[in-house]
């Protein structure tokens, strides 16, 4: 039976066999692997998975495609595939999702989930050990950005974990087509917890691009109500240009000036 994609859930299926061995190939599975797979519609991925990791656990919120996934699992004699009924962020909050101390992400989610999903993942206590996204590509571009062109989700990413375009797929490789291209996204988080409190660096990273356009100093002052002059100072000692805007920062700047207004905010 042919189900359609649903739009309202950004549901774009992966028909491209070809790019499907890349991301099985990308993911280096072991048969000690668990691999939490987010959105396995028909289970065009969910498959390859199953027959290379020890475990998979797919979580997906669509009743049709829940139900079409435990048949295709049942007349192929797959026993290592968990189906879940679900909402990910929901259960990912609420901790309702048995998982193991390693495991790994796998997936290729929803164009709307992907800033609260990836922050999500990274800011759990279990923390996976790998995670591969199929995302689109503008955005997967932002998130690997350097060189003057950071943005509140490249360095929410960075301070948290190390992101890498893997390869690109074109918006003919799903059906239906989606408006975009898309790329697979490798995010491989820090071992070492961060060296600042996470708060700390996101109310001072935040204030920072309240105005994106404008100089960081202004916005900075504006938003912690922080004196000019304080800041001045500030800036003068980790050597960063008065005249400097939020994406000019690189992440360890970003890090420094936290930690020098720390006591402030």
């Amino acid at each position: 039976m042919k189900i359609a994609a649903n739009k309202r859930l950004g549901q774009n299926f992966l028909a491209n066999k070809g790019v499907i061995e890349k991301i099985i190939a990308a993911a280096a599975l072991t048969p000690q692997d668990t691999i939490l797979e987010i959105g396995p519609g028909l289970g065009a991925i969910t498959l390859p998975l199953a027959a290379h990791a020890q475990r998979v656990i797919a979580v997906e919120k669509d009743k049709r495609l829940i139900e079409a996934l435990q048949t295709t699992l049942a007349e192929k004699h797959i026993a290592n595939v968990d189906v879940i009924d679900g909402d990910i962020m929901r259960l990912l909050k609420e901790d309702e999702l048995s998982l193991p101390e390693n495991y790994s992400v796998v997936a290729n989610i929803p164009y709307y989930l992907t800033s609260a999903l990836i922050r999500t993942l990274l800011e759990r206590e279990e923390k996976p050990q790998r995670i591969l996204l199929m995302i689109q590509k503008e955005v997967a571009q932002r998130i690997t950005a350097r060189d003057g062109k950071e943005s509140i989700l490249s360095l929410a990413v960075k301070f948290y974990a190390e992101p890498k375009i893997l390869f690109f797929v074109s918006r003919g490789s799903f059906s239906p087509a989606p408006k975009v291209d898309s790329a697979i996204i490798e995010i491989i988080p820090h071992t070492k917890p961060p060296s600042l409190a996470p708060d700390t660096f996101f109310t001072v990273m935040k204030a920072g691009f309240s105005a994106p356009r404008k100089k960081l100093v202004g916005n900075l002052a504006t938003k912690l109500k922080i004196s000019k002059e304080v800041l001045t100072e500030a800036f003068t000692a980790l050597t960063i240009d008065q005249n400097t805007r939020p994406e000019q920062l690189t992440l360890a700047q970003w890090t420094a000036l936290a930690e020098n207004l720390r006591t402030m905010l």
